[in-house]
């Protein structure tokens, strides 16, 4: 399908929502995220690219084992084709826009690591994103055990050591725990992506970005409640109020949480007032 035009590509990303997770194309959802900020660009230049990846890996012929496989991997996506972390400018929000990382061959670790994952997960193998605090790293398995890749340093293979390094400089934390390497679906990956660009908008003062970046996770995964919770604060801080108080109430539908829930219906309760 060929998305021309925010209206088709908002449709394609809809659709991609309703999708199984398993069934979820993380590069082509991507790639609509980073289009709906040039919903005119032809993207059949960087779908061509992404099937290049492909190939190429296909091309490398790696063995079963783990570390061939890692090798493969690293030695396509940040050899042949040049890609890297982007250390000088890593807050530049074309970091984790797919199509600008495509263009400049620099990237976020997470946006890196989507192109490890999609180029992966062609050949049938098992690849997934780990959700480590603070920095993307990817998990490739083989049929001898599995190694943790760092898509932002070239690919390098983060054994715990590194992992604990890494954890310490950028959370504080000084154990490395099961959560920081579990495996994370798709949908998650996309989702974390997004926040990046969104909790950046925030953190410069850019509401109306916000809320159109919590507007794309909930194309992608309409009945996410946390991006409700906060779409129903960003909203009542655009005075849109009826907007806020909608998003507020598909949270407490949604939400499990019995905490939140009091809080939202304190929310609630507070911007209703504003109607009146």
């Amino acid at each position: 399908m060929t998305a021309t035009g925010t209206e088709a590509i908002e449709t394609a990303l809809r659709a991609l929502g309703a999708v199984p997770d398993d069934q979820l194309d993380i590069a082509e959802a991507a790639l609509l995220l980073a289009a709906l900020d040039r919903p005119l660009a032809d993207l059949a230049p960087y779908r061509r690219h992404l099937g290049d990846l492909v190939t190429t890996l296909a091309a490398a012929e790696a063995g079963p084992e783990a570390g061939t496989r890692a090798l493969a991997l690293s030695a396509v996506i940040t050899g042949e084709f040049g890609y890297r972390g982007d250390n000088d400018t890593y807050d530049d929000p074309a970091n984790a826009d797919l199509m600008r990382v495509i263009e400049r061959r620099l990237g976020l670790p997470i946006a890196l690591g989507i192109l490890y994952i999609h180029a992966g997960r062609a050949q049938g193998w098992r690849v997934d994103g780990l959700d480590f605090p603070g920095h993307f790293l990817i998990r490739v398995e083989g049929e001898d055990g599995s190694l943790v890749l760092d898509p932002f340093h070239l690919g390098r293979i983060a054994d715990p050591p590194i992992m604990n390094e890494l954890l310490r400089r950028i959370s504080g934390e000084q154990e490395l725990r099961p959560e920081h390497v579990r495996p994370m679906k798709a949908r998650e990956v996309l989702l974390r992506l997004a926040n990046n660009i969104k909790a950046r908008a925030w953190k410069a003062g850019d509401i109306d970005r916000s809320a159109d970046m919590l507007d794309r996770m909930l194309m992608l995964a309409p009945n996410f409640a946390p991006a409700w919770r906060e779409l129903g604060l960003v909203e009542e801080k655009r005075g849109r109020i009826r907007q806020s108080i909608a998003a507020t109430e598909r949270f407490l539908v949604l939400s499990g949480s019995e905490g939140a829930s009091l809080e939202a219906q304190a929310f609630l309760h507070h911007i209703r007032r504003q109607l009146n």
